[in-house]
């Protein structure tokens, strides 16, 4: 990993440590402050993404940046040593209490915030011992209580359930900040959810609570009209906020949301803020999303370090924050295309990316390409494709193996520890067999096939429908086989087998004339899925694929099963 310098000009001497004091809400009605010792405190902040044995690591890099809070979404035993090197750097900690269903829209864990007692009354047990634990420490700014869950509550309830679930919230979150407050009359306390539509609950339920907070990307400038119009009583902070999420941008041609460039997300941090700051006496300050690590799918949407390399985003909020000029910035690049139709892109062979790259300074650029399949199976790892710099701004890379939307990835990095990442898709289709399908349409049968599941049931005749987005699905066991009855015995050349992320390691496929006796005409061992073609001399009135090891835990899947004659 890059080790970080310090490039926003902190300097030598560092920052002075924070001080144990009180922390207040101070002022009315539009005219609120947030103080520390009773001089005024702007929430500078980001969310903070390292791991906690980082923070000595990290933490005088973001102080570096002019950044004087970091925000925490969970608050235990382990949370010490990140207390301890915030203090160290003058910074402070927004030290966050999870609740499930924490998340918001698609979080787990549901709970029965009317009736669950148990639940609640540990959890409130819990705060009180971190709370009792840090409310002394120097690096304490305010506690949160929760993290978008009355927004989640949605994902288990519905109706007037709904409506009762989320008022129980609000009242069980009004409870906590009693009983923190009790215990810690020194710190503020708020809670978070993820959109607007959070405060009527708070506002009827939770007095108790001294400001509002909110996580708001693309509609962050909208806040300021929602707070008017609600007549709400209470300060806010923005706890998450950035450029606009993958949930708020359209997608492009292979159904693929469409990721802001390098250059769109600097000036997304940068508008985000100005439309924060811009609600005078009211909106105190945020912590921008994200100082992350993180080189996977979310990382590389928003993290302002991916690898500990630094983008555009993080010299904007650097700069935001008043933090020194930079001696060196990353590479810029624009105009990223696919050569030919990208909604259709074979399987295993070469498309062509080119892109505009500069490099404001000058310096001597590499690059890398990589793939991710989260659009097709919900991966957000990041692969690396095989790629050729072709010396003239284009790329030559080989298309993965399994059919479906890819998204693509071109980094540029300049040996300075700064990056350049944008983004584009291709939709990777089978490569074209040449011949005719005889199998498309003819009668399938298989040895088992899945009744349930998502999508189910997962039929033999859809491996011959000629439809990508149908399966067939076998039970989970060894072995399983596929059939196909040609009518009549039939000569063919190549078969292909487009799996789905259930493939065969080891497999054959196999003809027969009669449906009993069977001849092996092709083996495959070490298959690694994706879409199979070959050549395969066979005649037979029955051809079929016997599936003996399995690559993964679940079964088979095939998308389409196709045997063709020239």
């Amino acid at each position: 990993m890059f080790t970080l310098a310090h490039p926003s000009g902190a300097g030598a001497a560092g920052p002075a440590p924070a001080q144990a004091g009180v922390v207040e809400v101070t002022g009315g009605q539009g005219d609120w402050q947030l103080t520390v010792d009773g001089q005024p405190y702007t929430v500078q902040g980001l969310t903070w993404g390292p791991a906690v044995d980082q923070a000595d690591q990290y933490m005088p890099d973001l102080a570096s940046m002019g950044v004087n809070t970091v925000r925490t979404w969970g608050t235990d035993a382990t949370t010490a040593p990140l207390l301890d090197a915030a203090a160290a750097n003058g910074i402070r900690v927004i030290a966050g209490f999870w609740l499930q269903p924490g998340g918001g829209p698609g979080s787990g864990g549901c709970v029965d915030y009317v009736n669950d007692h148990d639940y609640k009354g540990y959890q409130l047990y819990l705060m009180n011992e971190w709370v009792g634990a840090y409310k002394d420490h120097p690096g304490v700014l305010m506690w949160n209580v929760g993290n978008e869950s009355l927004l989640g509550l949605q994902n288990c309830y519905s109706g007037a359930e709904l409506e009762a679930q989320r008022d129980a919230y609000a009242q069980f979150v009004n409870d906590a900040a009693e009983e923190i407050k009790a215990l810690d009359p020194n710190h503020p306390v708020t809670s978070t959810d993820a959109w607007t539509g959070a405060w009527p609950y708070y506002q009827e339920h939770s007095p108790a609570l001294d400001l509002l907070a909110v996580n708001s990307y693309g509609d962050v400038c909208n806040i300021q009209e929602t707070w008017t119009a609600g007549g709400y009583d209470r300060p806010y902070i923005l706890t998450e906020g950035g450029p606009a999420g993958e949930w708020e941008v359209e997608d492009d041609v292979n159904g693929v949301p469409e990721e802001p460039t390098d250059v769109e997300k600097r000036d997304g941090y940068r508008a985000a803020w100005e439309c924060l700051m811009g609600h005078e006496g009211v909106a105190l300050g945020g912590t921008l999303f994200h100082y992350g690590l993180e080189e996977d799918f979310g990382g590389v949407w928003f993290n302002l370090l991916p690898g500990g390399e630094r983008r555009l985003s993080y010299y904007e909020v650097a700069e935001l924050y008043g933090g020194g000029s930079p001696a060196n910035t990353p590479p810029v690049i624009s105009g990223l295309t696919v050569g030919g139709d990208r909604t259709a892109v074979p399987a295993g062979q070469e498309f062509t990316l080119s892109a505009d790259v500069a490099d404001p300074d000058g310096d001597q650029l590499s690059y890398e390409v990589l793939l991710s399949s989260k659009y097709l199976d919900d991966n957000g790892a990041l692969t690396p494709a095989e790629f050729t710099a072709n010396g003239d701004g284009s790329f030559s890379v080989t298309a993965p193996a399994r059919p479906g939307p890819w998204k693509v990835y071109l980094a540029a990095r300049d040996g300075q520890g700064n990056i350049g990442i944008e983004t584009t898709s291709v939709g990777v289709v089978p490569p074209p067999v040449d011949g005719t399908n005889i199998a498309l349409g003819a009668a399938t049968t298989a040895s088992s096939h899945q009744a349930e599941g998502d999508g189910a049931p997962f039929l033999p005749s859809h491996a011959t429908d000629g439809n990508l987005q149908t399966r067939w699905a076998s039970d989970w066991s060894d072995p399983q086989w596929l059939q196909v009855d040609l009518g009549s015995v039939t000569s063919f050349d190549h078969v292909q087998l487009v799996w789905e992320t259930s493939y065969a390691r080891s497999y054959q496929v196999q003809v027969s004339d009669n449906g009993s006796d069977w001849r092996t005409v092709h083996e495959v061992t070490g298959g690694t899925g994706g879409a199979e073609t070959a050549a395969v001399s066979g005649s037979g009135r029955y051809v079929r694929v016997l599936g003996t090891e399995r690559g993964t835990g679940w079964g088979y899947s095939l998308y389409e099963f196709g045997v063709y004659r020239s």
